[in-house]
C-alpha cells in the first residue's frame, strides 16, 4: 500500500519530502494523483482503440495508447501541480480558467473512441446502412452517365414503331374503304367491283406493300438499336462491376455513422452525452479539487518555500551588484593614480 500511496503521490506532482512534513494532505494529493493516473490509463485504451480503427496494427495501437495515455498523464500532472493556494479564491479561478478548457478539451478527445466502442453493435448496423447509400449513389452516378443515350436510343425505337403503327393504321383504313365499296355499305353506296373498288384496292395494296417495306426497314432499325441498348447495359454493368465496393470502417466513417445515430434518437443521443460529461468530470475532478478544497499545511510549507527562495535570490542578486560596484570603484581609482 505504500508503494502504492507514494506512486500516486508522485502522479499528483506534489513534492513529497516537504508533504511529509504535512502528513494530513497525504489523502488528498493521493486521490487527486490516483485520478490523474487512471484518466491517463483511459487515455492509453481510448488513444489505442483508435488507432487500432485507423490501421488495424494491433502493436502499433499498443504504442500508440501508452505513448497517448503518457502524454495526458503529463499535462494533467503539469495542469494540477502548477495551481498554488494563496487564500485570494477569484484569482485562483482566474488562473484555473485556461486549465479547465484544456482539460475538457482533453476530455472530449479521450471520450471519442471510447463512445465509438459503448455503441459499436450500432455503429456497425448504420454502417451497413451507410455503405448502402454510398454502392447506391455510386450506381447511380453510373447509370446517369448512360442514361442520355439510352434515352435518346428508346426515343428512337418509339418513334420507328409509331411509324409502323400509323402506316398498318392507314393500311386497315384503306382496305375498310375498299370493302365498303365493294359490299355497298360505303363510297358510291353500290355493290360492284368496277374501277371505282378496283383503284380503292390499288390503294389499299400500296399501302400495304409500303407497310411492308417499312416493317421490314424499322424493324432491322429497331434491333441495330436494342443491340445498342444491350451493349450500353453490358457496359454499365461492367463499369459498376469495377466500383470500390471496400467496406465502411474508418475512424471518420464510425463518427459519422454515430452522428447519424444521435440524430435519429433520443437515448442514444443522451447516453453520448452523459459519457462525454463523465469523462469532463473525470478529466477537471484534480483541478476542482485544488480550487475548492481549503489552504493547507503543505500550501503554507510551499509558499515559505518559494519565499525564502525569492529573498535568497534577491540577496544573491543585491550581493552581486555590490561586488561589481566596488570593482567598478577599484578601477576607477587606479585609473586616476595612473
Amino acid at each position: 500500500m505504500k508503494r502504492f500511496r507514494d506512486f500516486f503521490l508522485f502522479c499528483s506532482g506534489v513534492h513529497v519530502p516537504m508533504l511529509k512534513r504535512a502528513p494530513s494532505e497525504t489523502n488528498k494529493y493521493g486521490g487527486i494523483g490516483a485520478t490523474i493516473f487512471f484518466t491517463g490509463l483511459l487515455a492509453a485504451f481510448s488513444g489505442g482503440y483508435a488507432l487500432w480503427t485507423v490501421f488495424s496494427s494491433p502493436w502499433g495501437a499498443i504504442v500508440f495508447g501508452i505513448v497517448w495515455g503518457l502524454m495526458i498523464f503529463n499535462l494533467d500532472r503539469y495542469i494540477v501541480s502548477g495551481m498554488k493556494k494563496r487564500n485570494k479564491f477569484m484569482q485562483e479561478f482566474g488562473m484555473a480558467v485556461p486549465r479547465l478548457i484544456l482539460a475538457i478539451l482533453i476530455a472530449v478527445v479521450i471520450s471519442k473512441p471510447l463512445e465509438l466502442k459503448v455503441f459499436e453493435k450500432e455503429i456497425n448496423q448504420e454502417l451497413i446502412v451507410m455503405e448502402q447509400q454510398v454502392f447506391k449513389n455510386q450506381e447511380d452516378k453510373v447509370k446517369n452517365r448512360f442514361q442520355q443515350q439510352v434515352n435518346t436510343l428508346n426515343a428512337e425505337i418509339a418513334q420507328l414503331n409509331q411509324g409502323i403503327r400509323e402506316q398498318a393504321a392507314k393500311v386497315d383504313t384503306l382496305q375498310l374503304i375498299a370493302q365498303q365499296e365493294a359490299d355497298g355499305t360505303g363510297g358510291s353506296r353500290k355493290q360492284n367491283l368496277g374501277p371505282i373498288y378496283k383503284a380503292k384496292k390499288a390503294d389499299a395494296d400500296s399501302a400495304a406493300a409500303l407497310l411492308q417495306r417499312i416493317t421490314v426497314q424499322n424493324g432491322t432499325l429497331i434491333a441495330q438499336k436494342r443491340q445498342q441498348l444491350a451493349s450500353i447495359d453490358s457496359t454499365r454493368q461492367s463499369t459498376v462491376g469495377t466500383l470500390d465496393r471496400s467496406h465502411i470502417d474508418g475512424l471518420a466513417s464510425r463518427l459519422d455513422a454515430l452522428g447519424h445515430l444521435t440524430d435519429r434518437s433520443e437515448p442514444v443521443k443522451w447516453a453520448n452525452w452523459f459519457i462525454t460529461l463523465l469523462f469532463i468530470t473525470i478529466e477537471t475532478a484534480p483541478v476542482f479539487v485544488k480550487l475548492i478544497s481549503p489552504r493547507g499545511p503543505y500550501d503554507d510549507l510551499l509558499e515559505a518555500h518559494e519565499h525564502a527562495y525569492i529573498i535568497f535570490r534577491k540577496e544573491t542578486i543585491e550581493k552581486r551588484e555590490r561586488e561589481y560596484n566596488k570593482r567598478m570603484m577599484i578601477g576607477q581609482t587606479a585609473g586616476v593614480n595612473s
